[in-house]
């Protein structure tokens, strides 16, 4: 099986200080590679020889971000050429070369990971640099190399493991075959398969130590899986995953590490070394919990410079530590170089800074195999005549065409096991023959006899995902329906009818859900139905819904250049299988689906957000605490967003709550009820006047009589008792004088017209207040007769024989039996306030003193209305104070007497509303 080769650099043309062609020896995350001098002569060139005498397999270059060679040769020898031989060039043979990208894309923030295929002997390899692409951080025309990866096996090896896989293939096809039924699926059936932790990415990823770790678990595992241990194999490969994202955390901080030295920070890289070391040692002691690793491998070695191991042959015991590849490195596109030499797109891999060009970072993935993925380059080996592909030959009419050479490479596992004329209508350029062929297979499954060999129904039943594979991107409709038969089929009874474990369903799900998913945004509406409505119904089958495997796939976060179709019917299935299977055990959890829905709400496409608002109100409904984690909290910054405004709103509505607009609305119809409530009140309070108007109007009627029957007397001489009005009696003012007057607390004012009045008669009148029982406004100092007599609550209340006010029927024998109150006085010797409770001077003159002013009655809450707006009181004005009131420190103006009226005033009959007036 290939592996991983040792080497040591046996010569190059030159290097520059501090970049000596030795540094490609060893494979560490800080290693800075080789580089060549400045402004040197090209081609450049470096020799390498390896451990032993090997079959090449696979090469792999990490070019530098900007120092970036034009193309690169690969030649392989037997021996090394001697300098003073003739025509020492003759001891290599030429491969081919491999052409590199400018990088200018990217702004030469990238490196290139160029793998390529080879099969070619020898224990010498040369690399052959020609000249650099040019760029500004290229100053000086040098090509630079970071790291090379030699994959193969020894020579000898390989001829044994050609003669063993000639005679495996006859022992297939003669039905002898002794392979473990248990090993299947591992690398230890393939001849030719090279395991990731051999690949140059898999080292530049991983921090040394823990690669060194993770080989042996990969190593224990085999032997596990060989001894049929498969819960302990379980747990090793668990911890290999997870050993393999410690081993990516660490790499990082070693380069932030190397790089706060190289900026002289050594605070942060002592912080940095102190951070691997807690992590690494909590990472070890979970490993001895589950007693995975002894603690001879735990132990850390030395703090020693890291060296090759030149004499390792097993890739399991091999201490080459390749280096760690910058950030965003990705690979170029190239092209056909060499009639030898055929190229490939290489694998993407992350990006380097090129402030930092001696610090290498992780790539994201591993280099994929040839046969599987794009981005590799394949070399061939030179040769005389080359091997094209044969053109098709067109078949007999109603059969398809036969294959070509490239679709029986491609295609060669399900001809091998379906024949090669059902893969051929497969493979046909008529739909009629691919939906045939669909056809013949669903037959052919659905009749195989229970009891057929497990490892032939596991070959037919992969041969035919692969063909499913191809179908389902097929763009006829009925070829794309005849997949989606043959897959349900094999799903619901091919598996079960044969009792086939859970992996072979896993590995028709997985194998064909990516495949469905990009149908879901197929321009044509009819495809995007049927492969979503397939999806939902596969993802309830009870065969598939057990593995979980559909919600992980549909929860994935939507690419910021989907198509629109795509996302919205990404959503909408979600959403389906949100509602058919829930949250709990079923694949789906809160957490996955509030990410995914996050993220839809910055998509482009405005269907696609309303979706994700409508996802996250259905989840909220069963989850409101963890779904508010994951929302920003709900102020008046985040609702300026729509999405968010709508998301808290329906959150309201779920929850019972008004929505803002509800507030709002709320507000606006209980300001419009107020004011018409005051508009009615006014409209009532105009209507309730009258009775004040009367008593003005009689008033100023009496008023004039009066004027009059004094003029007549001051006329007539002779009348009995008719004298002249001494000079200093006041004037009895005319009826134009009661204009723009209260006739109750005496106030002028100019704003009393018949609707200011009525308003402050309502609200600010001194010498009234309204009744908290009935609401009508009535003089105070007929309260008590109005509580007792004419109030709609008159039943409710009693006279306390002591003080002579209304009390509270309920409270009156209380009252009467604690004697507290203060006693009333015979109403010839004083009056009773009904507010203060207290007793003063008789007279109605005495009324207003009381309740008007500056130290009258402190119970009065009009008082306040008047301070400051009322003129000085005429001179000889008495204002006739009890010396039983109270002080108070609110200076008011007492008003001129109102006309005599005839009785005390009487309630005026008002209906108002319930509105108190603050003191």
């Amino acid at each position: 099986m290939p592996h991983k080769i040792g080497f040591v650099v046996v010569s190059s043309s030159g290097h520059e200080d501090g970049f000596s062609a030795r540094e490609l020896m060893v494979h560490a995350p800080t290693v800075s590679g080789w580089r060549s001098p400045r402004f040197c002569q090209f081609p450049q060139e470096i020799v390498l020889q390896m451990v032993e005498r090997c079959r090449v397999r696979k090469l792999q270059l990490l070019a530098h971000q900007c120092l970036i060679p034009s193309k690169v040769e690969f030649y392989v020898g037997q021996s090394l050429p001697e300098r003073l031989a003739p025509r020492p060039a003759e001891r290599f043979r030429r491969l081919g070369y491999v052409s590199l990208c400018d990088n200018e894309k990217t702004g030469c923030k990238a490196r290139e990971l160029k793998s390529v295929y080879v099969d070619a002997v020898g224990q010498f390899l040369k690399l052959v640099f020609h000249q650099n692409h040019v760029n500004k951080y290229n100053a000086y025309n040098q090509v630079a190399l970071v790291a090379i990866n030699i994959i193969g096996d020894p020579a000898d090896v390989s001829d044994e493991s050609d003669v063993a896989s000639r005679e495996k293939l006859i022992d297939h096809y003669l039905g002898h075959s002794t392979e473990d039924p248990a090993l299947e699926g591992t690398c230890t059936v393939k001849s030719d398969y090279i395991s990731p932790l051999d690949d140059l990415a898999f080292d530049m990823y991983q921090d040394p130590e823990v690669a060194q770790i993770i080989r042996k678990l990969d190593e224990r595992k085999r032997e596990a899986v060989r001894k049929e241990r498969y819960d302990y194999a379980k747990q090793l490969k668990q911890a290999i995953a997870d050993l393999q994202k410690v081993g990516e955390r660490l790499g990082r901080f070693e380069v932030e590490k190397r790089c706060a030295v190289e900026k002289e920070d050594y605070d942060l890289a002592k912080e940095k070394k102190q951070q691997m070391e807690r992590y690494r040692s909590r990472v070890y002691e979970q490993l001895r919990l589950h007693d995975l690793m002894d603690a001879e491998l735990m132990r850390r070695p030395l703090d020693l410079p890291l060296q090759p191991l030149l004499h390792s042959v097993s890739p399991h015991h091999q201490q080459l530590v390749p280096s760690l590849p910058p950030p965003g490195e990705r690979g170029a596109g190239s092209h056909l170089a060499d009639p030898f030499l055929q190229e490939k797109p290489s694998a993407p891999a992350p990006d380097a800074s090129p402030q930092c060009p001696a610090v290498d970072q992780p790539p994201p993935t591993a280099d994929p195999p040839p046969k599987t993925q794009p981005g590799v380059a394949a070399v061939e080996l030179e040769r005389s005549d080359r091997d094209g592909s044969e053109a098709p030959r067109a078949g007999a009419a109603g059969e398809p065409e036969p294959l070509t050479e490239k679709v029986l490479r491609e295609a060669s596992s399900a001809v091998d096991v379906l024949g090669e004329a059902l893969v051929a209508g497969a493979y046909s350029r008529l739909w009629s023959h691919r939906e045939g062929a669909l056809l013949a297979l669903y037959e052919q499954l659905s009749e195989t006899p229970v009891g057929t060999p497990r490892e032939d129904l596991k070959n037919t039943l992969r041969a035919s995902v692969f063909l499913i594979r191809r179908a389902i991107r097929d763009i006829v409709t009925p070829v794309f329906q005849a997949s989606l038969k043959l897959l349900k089929m094999i799903i619901t009874q091919y598996i079960p009818k044969h009792k086939l474990s859970k992996l072979e369903t896993a590995h028709c799900v997985e194998r064909t859900v990516p495949l469905l998913l990009a149908r879901t945004g197929d321009t044509s509406a009819r495809l995007r139905s049927t492969a979503s409505n397939f999806i939902q119904e596969m993802a309830l089958c009870k065969e598939v819904r057990s593995l979980q495997i559909i919600p992980a796939y549909l929860v994935q976060p939507l690419k910021a250049g989907s198509s629109a179709h795509l996302a919205i019917s990404q959503m909408a299935l979600l959403a389906r299988l949100l509602r058919d299977l829930g949250t709990e055990g079923a694949g789906f959890t809160v957490d996955s689906v509030m990410k995914f829905s996050a993220r839809a709400l910055e998509h482009r496409v405005p269907e696609v957000r309303e979706a994700a608002v409508r996802l996250i109100l259905g989840l909220y409904a069963q989850h409101r605490a963890a779904v508010l984690e994951h929302l920003p909290p709900a102020d008046s910054a985040t609702r300026k967003n729509v999405l968010y405004k709508t998301i808290f709103e329906g959150f309201a509505k779920i929850d019972g709550r008004p929505t803002d607009a509800e507030i709002r609305a709320q507000k606006r119809v209980a300001t419009e009820e107020a004011e018409k409530r005051k508009e009615e009140e006014m409209t009532a309070l105009q209507g309730q006047a009258a009775a004040p108007r009367e008593l003005q109007a009689r008033a100023r009627a009496r008023a004039l009589q009066e004027k009059e029957s004094e003029a007549a007397k001051a006329q007539d001489p002779d009348t009995p008792g008719g004298k002249a009005a001494p000079p200093s009696a006041p004037e009895i003012p005319d009826s134009r004088c009661l204009d723009n007057l209260c006739i109750f607390c005496g106030e002028r004012s100019e704003s009393f017209t018949e609707e200011g009045l009525d308003l402050h008669y309502w609200k600010h009148c001194l010498m009234l207040t309204r009744c908290d029982h009935c609401r009508q406004v009535v003089e105070i100092c007929s309260l008590t007769e109005h509580l007792l007599m004419e109030c709609d609550k008159k039943a409710s209340f009693g006279k306390c024989h002591r003080c002579s006010e209304a009390v509270v029927k309920e409270e009156l024998p209380r009252h009467i039996k604690a004697k507290d109150c203060n006693p009333a006085k015979p109403e010839k010797l004083a009056n009773r306030c009904p507010l203060c409770h207290e007793n003063f001077t008789p007279g109605e003159e005495a009324w207003k003193a009381h309740l008007m002013g500056p130290a009258g009655c402190t119970m009065n809450l009009r008082r306040t209305h008047v301070l400051h707006k009322a003129p000085v009181p005429p001179p000889g004005f008495s204002s006739g104070l009890s010396s039983s009131s109270s002080e108070s420190h609110v200076q008011l103006t007492v008003w001129p007497a109102r006309p005599p009226q005839q009785g005390p005033a009487r309630p005026v009959p008002w209906e108002l509303s319930d509105r108190r007036v603050r003191c």
